[in-house]
């Protein structure tokens, strides 16, 4: 009787609070050099989201690489909402609907696209070549605002954070992603 009445209450008023939805994707293109390849990697990625990028900059000077303190050697977008949602549902059909287990982790997971031209609708132009990416997702509950907030900063407890095998069938289910 009392397993008949919990299993109604659990079908009837599923909790809201232990809902996952994604909290930002971040789409990240780093050609290493400054100049024309950065700016092709832009508008690249312009193209993808039809947002504007922002770069990212050297930490420290690499002379193996050429690279020195504090110039632009990367680009980076970071999408919310339906717009996230959208492109990563695309990036999924880049990427053949295979993700790696190893991939995943307590509440992200992240995925390369070796090729923008394996994206559906994108075609190659020569003017620009062929760019590779990263995109990192980073899902959420409702409340987690309680860690970043300024006024009354608190913990999220152990039993609502979001574990890997959450993270693995909210993907699975989402998006029909298989999970190798």
């Amino acid at each position: 009787m009392a397993e008949a009445i919990l299993e109604r209450r659990e079908q009837k008023h599923e909790n809201p609070m232990r809902s996952i939805k994604i909290e930002k994707v971040v789409v990240n293109i780093c050609p290493g050099k400054p100049g024309d390849t950065l700016e092709k990697a832009k508008q690249v990625l312009t193209i993808l989201t039809d947002m504007k990028p922002a770069e990212r900059r050297a930490k420290k000077t690499i002379k193996e690489f050429g690279i020195r303190k504090r110039e632009a050697i990367a680009a980076i977008v970071t999408l919310r909402g339906r717009k996230a949602e959208e492109f990563l549902s695309r990036a999924f059909n880049a990427i053949g609907r295979k993700i790696k287990s190893s991939s995943f982790q307590d509440g992200v997971f992240s995925f390369g696209v070796k090729e923008h031209i394996q994206f559906p609708g994108v075609k190659y132009d020569p003017k620009i070549g062929v760019f590779g990416m990263d995109v990192c997702v980073k899902l959420c509950r409702p409340g987690f605002r309680v860690m970043y907030r300024r006024r009354r900063r608190n913990k999220v407890g152990s039993s609502h954070r979001i574990t890997k095998e959450e993270t693995i069938s909210f993907v699975r289910e989402k998006f029909g992603v298989e999970v190798v």
